[in-house]
């Protein structure tokens, strides 16, 4: 049997992304000698504060909000239902611009008087939802959010969040009005069982992968020959796990890590990362003088004093989940 040898990750050091205007008004009066009206006598000028749109009735009013609110509903809905990176960064796009749209169109209307106080917080809230969301998008672009469904349960936990939540409630309760309302999913830390198979394709031969995972977070390894996935595993941090019967052939490692595994999903939700191997593996069996013999792996994912095996990183939405 040939001597096992060790690959190991060596990772490169350095780090791994009002304006106001006034108006003077002066008093004319006629030149000397002339004629001309007193100043007493003149009439006045109509008050600014008379000016602008009346205030809409109830059932104008409502029909303006459900109007700008209706886009802001379903766009922040459809967050949740991004598969992709490039998706999710497109559909935070459309849900920040139908944000503004709405802004746009409430803080250009009169409310009823009964509830001006109401709608001046909902926009207020709404406004700072919107910027919520930009800070998120960073988020997505950083990996520490990872999927629609994190984006929405990290912004079910924003002082933003809750404070729309507060003043679309005040105003639906003041006249029935309907509202931006939204139920992001509560935050996870899901895990599977280390050593857990993902995917088992391509197996039946003599060779094993043992993967050490010295990290800070989980992580899921898949080997890959061709274009097909071959075999796919979950590696706690702090364990290893090992594959045996691994088919003979030529193999790439891919390989990420993170919190909250969603299986559904096959990805990690909140601080992912995605890398591969730089050198494949080769399994082979080898049958002379009626014995055989075979080459097993080791690999870590983690960084080891004396290691081998570089890594690349990965783009995730090229990653074999």
């Amino acid at each position: 049997m040939i001597s096992p040898r060790t690959f190991s990750r060596t990772v490169p050091a350095g780090a791994v992304a009002v304006l106001a205007a006034s108006v003077t008004l002066a008093a004319c009066t006629a030149s000397p000698g002339g004629s001309g009206k007193a100043v007493s006598g003149e009439e006045a000028a109509p008050s600014a504060a008379s000016s602008g749109p009346p205030a809409l009735t109830p059932e104008a009013y409502r029909s303006a909000l459900d109007a700008a609110g209706r886009p802001a509903r379903t766009t922040l809905a459809a967050i949740a239902k991004a598969r992709t990176f490039r998706s999710l960064h497109q559909r935070i796009g459309r849900a920040e611009s139908a944000l503004e749209s709405a802004l746009e169109r409430l803080g250009g209307l009169r409310p009823p008087a009964d509830v001006a106080p109401e709608h001046t917080d909902y926009v207020a809230a709404l406004r700072g939802l919107n910027g919520r969301l930009g800070a998120l998008d960073e988020d997505v672009t950083s990996h520490a959010l990872c999927n629609g469904t994190a984006v929405l349960a990290r912004l079910g936990r924003s002082g933003e969040f809750k404070a729309l939540r507060a003043s679309a409630g005040d105003l639906a309760k003041a006249g029935d009005y309907p509202v931006v309302q939204i139920k992001p999913p509560a935050q996870r830390a899901r895990r599977l069982g280390n050593g857990t198979m993902l995917l088992s394709a391509i197996r039946g031969g003599r060779s094993s992968l043992t993967v050490q995972n010295g990290g800070a977070q989980d992580g899921v390894v898949t080997l890959v020959r061709g274009g097909r996935k071959a075999v796919s595993f979950y590696v706690r941090k702090r364990s290893s796990a090992k594959v045996a019967n691994i088919k003979d052939g030529t193999y790439r490692v891919y390989f990420t890590t993170g919190v909250d595994y969603d299986r559904s999903s096959r990805a990690f939700t909140r601080n992912c990362g995605f890398s591969k191997f730089d050198d494949p593996l080769t399994f082979r069996t080898l049958y002379s003088g009626g014995g055989v013999s075979w080459k097993d792996w080791t690999l870590t994912l983690d960084a080891v004093f004396g290691g081998n095996a570089t890594t690349s990183e990965v783009d995730p939405d090229a990653f074999p989940a």
